[in-house]
Order: C-alpha cells, then sequence, then structure tokens
C-alpha cells in the first residue's frame, strides 16, 4: 500500500486541482500558489462563485439532514468528496444518527492524505476513506462494502463531480452501475454547474483551461435525464437554494432521487 507521504510526495503543485480550488473557494487553507491563482481569476469574472460554493455545501447538509431525519438513511457513500472542510458528510449524519456509517471516495492524493488524517466518526457509527476514481464504480462499492451493509438502503452523495464527466451516456451509466448493487430505497443526493447563465459558462472555460479535471456544465433538463428510474424527492431539480430553501437562485442546479 502506498504511504501517505508517498501519495502527497506525488503532487505537482503547480498544476492546478480541483479539489483545491474549491477549498480555497470554502475559505480553506490546503491549497497551492496555483490553486489560488486560478480561483481568484475565475472569481474575477464570477465573483460570487465563494458564495456558490457555500450555498452548494449549504444544500450538502440539508440533504443529508432529510436523508437521515425524514428518509431513514444511515448509510452514505459520498464520491469526489473534496478535501474535508467545515459540515463534512458524516458531521452532518452523525450528529442526527450517531449510528450513521459513511465512505468517502475521491482520487486525489492530497484528499487521500487529509481524510486519514482528519475524518473521524461517533463510537456507535464508522467513517472510511475509499481512494478509487468515480469511473470505477465496481471498484468503489468493492472497498465500500467493507463498512456499508449494501443489503439496506445507502444514499450515494455525488456532489459536484459529474460534471467532471462530459458524456451524459457515461454518467447515466455510472450512475446505473452503482445503483444496481444497492437495494430499494436508496437515494441518489447530487449538485453540479448549469449552464443557466453567461458568466458561469466564462468562468467554467477559465476553469478548464487551467485545472485539471475538466468540467462540463449542464441544462437543467439534462441533469434531469440523469435522475431517469428514480422517483424523485420534491422540488425535483432545481437550484441549490431553491431546494428545501428559500434563496437566490444560483447556476448550480441539484436533486435527491429515490430508487423504487
Amino acid at each position: 500500500m502506498i504511504s501517505v507521504a508517498e501519495d502527497v510526495s506525488r503532487l505537482d503543485t503547480n498544476v492546478p486541482e480541483t479539489a483545491r480550488i474549491w477549498n480555497y473557494l470554502l475559505g480553506g487553507a490546503d491549497n497551492f500558489a496555483a490553486d489560488r491563482a486560478v480561483g481568484d481569476q475565475i472569481m474575477a469574472t464570477l465573483p460570487q462563485l465563494a458564495d456558490n460554493a457555500r450555498l452548494s455545501r449549504a444544500f450538502l447538509v440539508r440533504a443529508v439532514r432529510f436523508l437521515v431525519l425524514e428518509a431513514g438513511i444511515r448509510q452514505f457513500l459520498d464520491i469526489g468528496t473534496g478535501l474535508p472542510t467545515a459540515d463534512n458528510t458524516h458531521q452532518v449524519a452523525q450528529a442526527a444518527a450517531p449510528d450513521a456509517r459513511v465512505v468517502y471516495v475521491d482520487n486525489d492524493p492530497l484528499v487521500l492524505a487529509h481524510a486519514r488524517e482528519l475524518l473521524t466518526s461517533t463510537p456507535e457509527g464508522a467513517t472510511d476513506y475509499v481512494h478509487e476514481d468515480l469511473r470505477d464504480p465496481e471498484a468503489i462499492l468493492r472497498a465500500a462494502a467493507r463498512t456499508l451493509d449494501l443489503d439496506k438502503p445507502v444514499a450515494l452523495a455525488l456532489m459536484g463531480v459529474l460534471g467532471h464527466i462530459e458524456s451524459d451516456h457515461t454518467a447515466r451509466s455510472i450512475l446505473a452501475r452503482l445503483l444496481r448493487n444497492l437495494p430499494s430505497g436508496s437515494y441518489v443526493a447530487m449538485y453540479d454547474g448549469a449552464d443557466t447563465d453567461p458568466a458561469t459558462r466564462e468562468a467554467t472555460r477559465i476553469w478548464n483551461v487551467s485545472a485539471n479535471p475538466k468540467y462540463h456544465l449542464r441544462s437543467p433538463e439534462r441533469i434531469v435525464h440523469l435522475f431517469e428510474g428514480l422517483e424523485l424527492v420534491h422540488p425535483g431539480v432545481v437550484p441549490v437554494t431553491k431546494w428545501r430553501s428559500d434563496g437566490l437562485e444560483i447556476s448550480q442546479y441539484c436533486a435527491v432521487g429515490r430508487k423504487p
């Protein structure tokens, strides 16, 4: 097994990375000069992007609380978790249900290093980290089964990650492969960037010129299609500020869907 030190030593700090840029936008300290430079360039085009990042995080909190308190979910598979910040999935879930079990998944070596150090758990619950890629759902599920009981409902959290998959067909295939091995009553909670305004499209263009991996906006209608076969929880596919909240519209769209 590769050690944390070896993982971090492989980092090229001159190449901006999505997880670190997002960490910078959220006010974190786990980023480098190259990440901050891209973040500053994007915010010059879309000054509200840092607020959008925080509002998207607030949707995660509301969605997890809904899944625990109203849907009765006690297991979470958070794929593309990013660098730990405030209100991580396990903190929100275990605050509502101490026996909740959470598995995080990411393929960024810096996320791996910090996840091993920072992700803790209540005594009643469990938290684990899997270093895998979204494009290999079967490997993710095999590793997650060490901590989660995949015969019982699981909530998949895909926050801002499906935008890294350009093809809608591929994104739907990944979701289908994940859900195929999860029982009825499981959920998908996600948000991603939408192509609903010119400033967001320009900020994404800058991101894709400078950062890795690239990000692809979708229309709200294309996001709806990702949920085909799932029962959408009210109010459906909406801006993150409109999901069980009442804020200004932004170009991050979200939904929660239940596997029948």
